[in-house]
């Protein structure tokens, strides 16, 4: 039988989105490199500025210079803004600009955002990216003025700008701070472990960040709507299970180690498990030495960060939805179902295939870097340390080990590749690298049998 080809046109949205997000990269790298963005007044060595505009970019949180203490005012702002720019979306917030002044955008320019978060169809865009401006704002306003009761008390008028920083860092699940220029350096958020208003209100501008905005629309409209759609109900109840089970892990594993939770009392034991978990979202602030974890808490931890949060949220790894089709596609299999079942619906082939080419990158991904990092690295680490900073880079997490403060220059590489990787998405990166963009959808094969399993 003859193969049948159709021709299509190369999937420009995906390429678009990745070449957005190359150029604010490499702008946020110039500025970062100028002496005006150093404390002291000098040029910035490039793999250093290159490094830390990926990762605020990429909203990972990694750093190799400590970002209170190295970076001058504008070079902290220069930060923010490219973190703020990479959680919600270059291309989001064009389209924002644009139906703010009333330009109406081409489809391509549609499609292009409709890729971006994630939607699958054109008329849900506008009203998107509308709710993705508001729920940001919200948060992230709300969330400043609630670390200020800490923040401010005790830093005076700088405490205001750290709880700008942070808030706006936690929502777009970034991990950076700016804690180290009145405390240690890459103290992250350590020093106020005990305080019950910035352990509660960073890890929900983290959840609220991570639960995506198309989440957040279908919540908003269920008044009018009465339902919520199969996707929400996935990333609201695997979000919940996700952070139950990395509190309870890492509560139970950590239990007795006295360099992280171990000589606290229960309850403050409980806070810090719950807050270490809701980092794992892909967050990145700790509140206690990450190094010195038992290896079974790194073993978990990389998994949780792998999965990630929700499609078309400000977070990264895999995805929740990516897992769940995944989970449920071998319940199916198991239970000898001819299609992915999820609360009494079918998931399209189409979906099922996606979810597993990601998970097949991210693991290729993943096990590169974490292969290069060992060998590459400066000094002597663990297979574990090196797994789990691979991941953290992937996931965009943020969450350190001590790895990447000692990365050499083909270290720094392969992570800025990595959390480049994990930002825009392994399949998008994947297909915008593509020579052949002829599209398969159409093509018909004759069927082929194999044997698995």
């Amino acid at each position: 039988m003859p193969v049948i080809k159709s021709k299509s046109k190369s999937p420009k949205p995906a390429a678009m989105i990745v070449l957005s997000f190359a150029i604010v990269i490499a702008i946020g790298s110039l500025l970062l490199m100028l002496p005006m963005s150093s404390s002291d007044g000098k040029f910035t060595d490039p793999s250093a500025a290159i490094f830390t505009a990926t990762s605020a970019t990429c909203v990972t949180g990694l750093t190799v210079v400590d970002t209170g203490t190295y970076w001058s005012i504008f070079g902290q702002i220069v930060i923010l803004l490219m973190i703020q720019i990479g959680g919600l979306g270059f291309v989001t917030l064009v389209s924002f600009f644009n139906f703010l002044i009333r330009k109406k955008l081409e489809l391509r320019s549609i499609q292009v955002a409709s890729e971006s978060m994630n939607t699958s169809g054109f008329s849900d865009v506008k009203l998107l990216v509308k709710y993705v401006i508001k729920i940001s704002a919200i948060c992230e306003f709300t969330g400043a003025l609630l670390l200020m009761t800490s923040f401010v008390p005790k830093y005076g008028f700088y405490g205001i700008y750290i709880s700008v920083f942070i808030a706006i860092s936690a929502f777009c699940n970034a991990g950076f701070d700016i804690i180290g220029y009145v405390e240690d350096p890459f103290c992250s958020l350590t020093p106020f472990a005990s305080d019950p208003t910035v352990m509660i209100v960073v890890p929900l501008l983290i959840i609220a960040g991570g639960l995506g905005f198309f989440v957040w629309m279908d919540i908003i409209e269920y008044r009018k709507r009465k339902r919520l759609s199969l996707q929400s109900k996935i990333v609201l109840i695997f979000t919940a299970i996700l952070i139950a089970v990395g509190t309870i892990l890492t509560f139970v594993s950590e239990w007795s180690n006295p360099d992280t939770i171990g000589n606290s009392g229960i309850i403050r034991k409980l806070t810090e498990s719950f807050f270490y978990s809701v980092s794992l979202r892909t967050a990145g602030f700790n509140t206690f030495d990450l190094e010195k974890m038992n290896s079974i808490t790194k073993l978990f931890s990389i998994l949780l960060m792998f999965i990630g949060v929700a499609p078309g949220s400000t977070g990264g790894g895999i995805k929740i939805t990516t897992f769940a089709i995944i989970i449920m596609t071998v319940l199916s299999v198991i239970q000898n179902k001819g299609d992915t079942i999820i609360m009494g619906r079918r998931i399209d082939k189409e979906s099922v295939y996606k979810s597993l080419s990601i998970i097949v990158l991210a693991a290729i991904v993943v096990s590169a870097t974490a292969f290069i990092l060992f060998y590459s690295s400066n000094t002597a680490i663990a297979g574990i340390d090196s797994a789990y900073e691979a991941v953290s880079a992937f996931s965009t997490s943020g969450l350190s080990v001590g790895v990447s403060a000692d990365s050499g220059i083909i270290a720094r590489i392969i992570l800025c590749l990595t959390m480049f990787i994990g930002r825009v998405g392994p399949v998008s990166f994947a297909i915008s690298m593509s020579v052949n963009h002829a599209g398969s959808k159409n093509e018909v094969y004759p069927e082929g049998k194999m044997m698995v399993g």
